[in-house]
C-alpha cells in the first residue's frame, strides 16, 4: 500500500522533500566528551560498560552538551541507581543510516562493553531504504557489535513518531510516519525474539511542543525521558 501511495504522490513528496532539505534548520551535534566514567571514583569494583551507537539523536542534536544528551546521562543515571561506576562511549554521526553505521564501525576501534544502546532508523526512512535491507543491516550491525565488544545486553531505540514531525509538510509528514511505523514493526518483531534484547518505544515523544528548535530532534526534556527508559531497560537485563 505504501508503494502505491509513493507512486501516486511521488511528485508532491519529492518536491516537499527537496524543500525540507533546503529550508531545514541545521543544528550541531552536542559538544563535549564522547567517553568517560561516571559514578563514585572510590568504588573499587569493575565498572559497568556501555556503548551507544546511533545517528544525530544519539549524537545529541537538539541540546548543547553531551551532559544533556543520551549517552553520558544514561551512564550517570545507571551509576546512581546501581551504586557502581559506569564507563561509557558514544559512536554517532548525524545523517547516518544503518548501512552507513555498519560501514563506519568496520574501521573503528571499539571498547569492551556489557550493554549496547542503539538509535538508528530515521535516515533509513528519509533515504527510502527497503525495509528488508534495513532490518538485515540492523541485525548485521548488532551481530558485529556483540562479537567485537562482548556485550551481553542490547537496548534498541525504536523509530521516532515522524507522523507528527512539525518541520515536514503534509503529505510528506504522513508518508514518513507510515514508513517509520513499518520499519519499527520489523524492529519490534526481531527484538521480541531475543531474550538478551529490549526495545524502547518513542511513541511518547509525539509532542511537537517539546522538540528542539529545529522541530526535528528531541528537546532537553525528551532526552531526559529517553534516558529514563533506556536505563530502565538496561536494569531489566542485569542479573538480579
Amino acid at each position: 500500500m505504501l508503494n502505491l501511495y509513493k507512486i501516486t504522490l511521488g511528485p508532491i513528496l519529492l518536491a516537499q522533500a527537496r524543500w525540507l532539505r533546503r529550508t531545514a534548520l541545521r543544528l550541531p551535534e552536542a559538544a563535549g566528551p564522547r567517553e568517560g566514567v561516571e559514578g563514585d571514583p572510590l568504588h573499587s569494583g569493575e565498572p559497568l560498560r556501555i556503548l551507544v551507537v546511533g545517528d544525530s539523536s544519539a549524537a545529541g542534536v537538539g541540546v548543547d552538551a553531551q551532559a544533556d544528551a543520551l549517552a553520558q546521562p544514561v551512564a550517570k543515571l545507571l551509576a546512581a541507581r546501581t551504586g557502581r561506576r559506569v564507563a561509557w562511549q558514544l559512536v554517532a554521526k548525524s545523517g547516518m543510516n544503518t548501512s552507513e553505521a555498519l560501514a563506519m564501525l568496520a574501521n573503528r576501534e571499539l571498547p569492551r562493553a556489557d550493554y549496547l544502546v542503539t538509535a538508528l532508523g530515521t535516515n533509513d526512512v528519509t533515504s527510502q531504504r527497503k525495509p528488508s535491507q534495513f532490518l538485515a543491516d540492523y541485525i548485521a550491525l548488532v551481530d558485529t557489535l556483540r562479537k567485537r565488544t562482548g556485550a551481553a545486553g542490547l537496548v534498541v531505540t525504536g523509530l521516532p513518531p515522524l507522523h507528527i514531525l512539525p518541520a515536514a509538510p503534509h503529505p510528506l509528514r504522513w508518508y514518513l510516519g507510515r514508513y517509520a511505523k513499518r520499519l519499527d514493526a520489523l524492529l519490534i518483531d526481531w527484538i521480541e525474539k531475543d531474550p538478551a534484547a529490549r526495545y524502547v518505544s518513542l511513541a511518547w515523544a509525539a509532542k511537537p511542543q517539546d522538540m528542539a528548535r529545529d522541530k526535528y530532534h528531541p528537546g532537553p526534556g525528551q532526552y531526559r525521558q529517553w534516558v529514563e527508559y533506556v536505563v530502565g531497560k538496561i536494569q531489566s537485563l542485569m542479573p538480579s
